[in-house]
């Protein structure tokens, strides 16, 4: 063989099939070829929930970093987010209506596939592929990227299936099937679960108990390393990362009085401190280490949407105040008529845990009341059960909203998309 000719091969094999095609390109089909993956890419299921998902992780560093920030930024990712459901909810109904351009998009996907396939095993084989063969498979796929360009739906379905009958040529072929479908969930679902140890974690909110910050139905996203990471099972947190719980959070814990279930609570009370509830002139208050937290009445007749287990949709209505815990600033929703005659005490937080209570304030098994055990003696939360931070609301599911007609009045809060747990 010559040298030009050894050279000439050597780059026909470096530059595979795809590059070999790229070559044979006018600029004509070279940018009709880019309009048609752009296409794809934006009528892709995986369009919007990506890029809601690379808009989120900006607006998630602004509402624990710079939390003043999230008043701008809220407004802009709800509008983002309702976006992101109208576009998804426009494909599902494009691909069902129009079955003609839907059917062509995954024609299309099937011939970049097969061509991708095919580009592998000549690349893997590299000068183990006969020649003739491989020119045969470099003409074979410029039929199919013709029909592609073309929009012949017929005519790409019927040259790419010839490409694969010829790919099945090639020593160690093989199609993108089962097994790499298989390995590719594998890969996805320990990515998701190292996500969900380390970093986030989703959490659905099942009572009231903490109404009206957070309500019956709403989805959110919990910090999982602010505090450290938790070694499950062990509920154990070697060393805090960022910071321990402050007065104000609002935490996920596994309860420590039953482990078979999560809560979700306001943290009240840190290390040391003197938690005392007294009744007095505006309901029952709350003092700390001997101060009066400061309050104020925002609302009489405060409505809220409640779901006891096994009922329907109740309205409910309370005393709203603005409560400023420690100078964070929070709603709690006070009831008189349910008023526990228990409600008020003297706590002493001990080392290692916190003193946590529920916004609703008089309809919340906390640390005043056992968290919901047998024994009504105070219970307090261990670090080592603390499983993260409330962040946002990510999709407020509750009563009223969009599409709530259907569904016996749950819907989709719109008005509560990204809201921020504060």
């Amino acid at each position: 063989m010559s040298a030009p000719l050894a050279t000439a091969t050597r780059e026909a094999e470096a530059s595979g099939l795809v590059g070999l095609l790229s070559a044979r390109r006018s600029e004509e089909q070279e940018r009709r070829r880019r309009s048609l993956q752009r296409l794809d890419l934006l009528t892709s299921l995986w369009a919007p929930i990506t890029v809601l998902a690379l808009l989120l992780i900006p607006y998630l560093l602004v509402v624990e970093l710079h939390p003043p920030s999230a008043a701008w930024a809220e407004p802009a990712m709800r509008w983002l987010g309702l976006a992101a459901v109208v576009w998804f909810s426009g494909l599902i109904v494009w691909r069902f209506a129009a079955r003609g351009p839907a059917g062509m998009r995954r024609l299309r996907h099937e011939a970049r596939e097969a061509t991708s396939d095919v580009d592998g095993a000549l690349r893997a084989r590299g000068a183990g592929v006969d020649s003739r063969l491989r020119d045969r498979l470099v003409d074979q796929a410029g039929r199919v990227e013709a029909a592609l360009l073309a929009g012949d739906a017929a005519e790409l379905e019927k040259q790419t299936r010839s490409l694969v009958e010829q790919g099945a040529a090639i020593p160690g072929y093989h199609r993108h099937g089962t097994v790499d479908l298989v390995v590719g969930l594998g890969k996805a679902l320990l990515v998701a679960l190292i996500i969900r140890t380390v970093l986030i974690e989703p959490f659905k909110i099942p009572s009231g108990s903490m109404l009206p910050t957070l309500e019956i139905g709403d989805q959110i996203f919990v910090n999982k390393f602010i505090y450290g990471v938790r070694v499950p099972f062990l509920n154990w947190v070697p060393f805090p990362l960022v910071r321990k719980p402050e007065r104000g959070d609002v935490i996920v814990f596994n309860n420590p009085v039953d482990t078979s279930k999560d809560f979700i609570k306001r943290v009240v009370g840190v290390p040391g401190d003197v938690i005392e509830l007294r009744d007095g002139e505006q309901g029952s208050e709350l003092y700390v280490n001997g101060e009066l937290q400061p309050r104020r009445l925002l609302s009489p007749e405060f409505a809220v949407w409640d779901f006891p287990e096994g009922g329907d949709w109740v309205e409910r209505r309370g005393r709203l105040y603005q409560e400023a815990l420690a100078g964070h600033p929070h709603l709690i929703l006070e009831t008189p008529a349910m008023h526990p005659p228990d409600g008020e005490g003297r706590y002493l937080v001990p080392p290692g845990t916190v003193f946590v209570m529920g916004d609703n304030r008089d309809n919340s098994s906390d640390s005043r009341f056992g968290l919901g055990g047998q024994a009504r003696r105070p219970a307090y939360v261990p670090y080592g059960n603390i499983k993260g931070k409330a962040m946002i609301v990510w999709l407020p599911l509750g009563h009223g909203g969009l599409l709530s007609g259907l569904f016996g009045g749950t819907g989709i809060r719109t008005d509560r998309f990204f809201h921020p747990v504060r």
